[in-house]
């Protein structure tokens, strides 16, 4: 194993690396990835996207994100190990990890991870000193914080979620036509967005592809009526207590999910997105 560009290369198949014994006149172009929250977490979720009415605006929406994997047919890898953590609420694309100098042709297994912040993760966009120490010490992998208003009504929120999820098989639209994992050109750079999508964690369903946004269940767990909806309280608001008018919250194949907490908790592990609305399959990291 050795350490190129920053980028850790197993070198499995070394003939076809540079750096691994290749040709260095062989044909090579470069992946850049990169993140975004979108508008949804740059500037509001809008009332007209809900179900109940509601509007979301977030007022941070960190996220520790790294732990890109991208490989070949024949077992070929190139990795970057670390995290960054970013807050998706700065506005803009925020960058990720480069990867130089690969071999020109289709990589068709790419992955990347959303994990609780450790030692090596490091300062992204947007986020600041005193977001990593608090990501660290509450192990935390994303963290959603903000104000859901309708009209006269505000509830405020602070979810920290440290459930590590791996993203495999990721692949999605490039230049039109979809495409599975990075596609390296001679002398190109093939740019990948790692898009994270905010308004996931409002679905009232957990795998129904027609899941709406709606607030009205998660706003009547605040019990204590202090304006803010804490993951202990959605929590103690268990799903069959929910009434029928605002959503069936449907748990599809998760037969454990009883309670909103464990329900939010559960949508956490689906904001991450390829390349804007492409999908990679999320499951727990190896």
């Amino acid at each position: 194993m050795k350490r190129l560009f920053g980028v850790t290369h197993l070198c499995l198949a070394a003939a076809l690396l540079a750096g691994c014994g290749a040709d260095e006149s062989a044909a090579t172009g470069d992946v850049v990835i990169t993140t975004w929250g979108e508008g949804y977490i740059e500037e509001e979720i809008p009332a007209s996207d809900f179900e109940d009415g509601w509007n979301i605006k977030f007022s941070k929406f960190l996220v520790v994100v790294g732990g890109v994997r991208i490989a070949d047919d024949t077992g070929a890898l190139v990795e970057i190990t670390t995290t960054k953590l970013v807050d998706h609420v700065a506005p803009g694309v925020k960058p990720v990890a480069t990867f130089a100098n690969l071999e020109a042709k289709p990589w068709t297994k790419v992955s990347f991870e959303i994990r609780p912040a450790a030692s090596d993760t490091e300062l992204g966009d947007g986020a600041t000193s005193a977001d990593l120490d608090a990501m660290k010490q509450g192990k935390y992998a994303i963290w959603a914080e903000g104000e859901a208003t309708k009209g006269a009504v505000k509830k405020t929120f602070r979810w920290g979620f440290g459930v590590p999820t791996a993203y495999t098989e990721c692949k999605g639209e490039k230049d039109g036509r979809e495409t599975v994992g990075v596609l390296v050109t001679n002398g190109g750079t093939d740019n990948v967005e790692l898009t994270i999508h905010g308004d996931h964690l409002f679905y009232d369903d957990l795998q129904s592809p027609n899941a709406k946004l709606r607030f009205n269940a998660l706003a009547s767990a605040d019990t204590d009526n202090d304006g803010e909806v804490t993951l202990a309280e959605l929590a103690a608001k268990k799903l069959v207590d929910i009434d029928p008018a605002d959503g069936a919250y449907g748990t599809g194949a998760a037969g454990d999910v009883n309670d909103l907490g464990a329900f939010v908790t559960d949508l956490s592990r689906t904001v991450g997105h390829f390349r804007g609305e492409g999908e990679c399959i999320a499951t727990d990291p190896k």
